[in-house]
């Protein structure tokens, strides 16, 4: 595992793509902060930049240096979670400007997970995490079923996990609006 995070960590630094698992399903992922490696994933997916995508954070303190402001409902759910959730909160800040949805939102999900953990410790910033399939089709529930097209346009495959055939499934979603306005869009 720890090679493949020296490697990773080298492809986000350069501004490339990886394919990797997270605490939810495998996913695409590229330095939250730079614009082209963020352009780099749309072209991947064929999905329109105006869809948004989310980043991963190992730390709930984090989030504070991504959001304006941080409602203090959303650090309880994150907090309190049994599952991986997503928040998308408004006011992002400090990411491409890509990344950010048309509503100045970003959805933030952290991850437990052993490997993403120390990726995100190492490499001390957010990275992007979005299915890793093609814009419209299923989003793949294990390594098995990631198509051999996402494969052939990545930097970086990540080794760790690629054997497990465990049902894995994307995250919750909760958008937290004004006034503390808590709505679910995926359950």
């Amino acid at each position: 595992m720890q090679d493949d995070i020296v490697k990773a960590i080298g492809v986000l630094n350069s501004g490339g793509v990886i394919l990797y698992p997270t605490d939810t399903i495998w996913g695409l992922g590229c330095d939250a902060t730079n614009e082209n490696a963020v352009q780099k994933i749309f072209e991947i997916k064929n999905r329109a930049d105006s869809k948004s995508m989310i980043i991963l954070l190992n730390n709930i303190n984090k989030i504070y240096s991504y959001v304006e402001e941080v409602p203090e409902v959303a650090v309880d759910i994150a907090e309190l979670s049994d599952k991986p959730t997503t928040i998308i909160y408004c006011g992002a800040k400090n990411l491409a400007q890509n990344l950010i949805a048309d509503d100045g939102s970003i959805g933030i999900r952290i991850t437990k997970e052993k490997f993403t953990d120390q990726l995100l410790q190492k490499f001390r910033k957010p990275v992007v995490s979005t299915s890793a399939n093609l814009s419209g089709e299923k989003p793949p529930s294990n390594f098995s079923e990631i198509s051999d097209e996402i494969k052939s346009k990545v930097d970086y495959i990540v080794n760790y996990k690629q054997d497990e055939l465990t049902i894995n499934e994307p995250s919750s979603i909760i958008k937290i609006g004004k006034n503390n306005q808590v709505k679910v869009i995926r359950n």
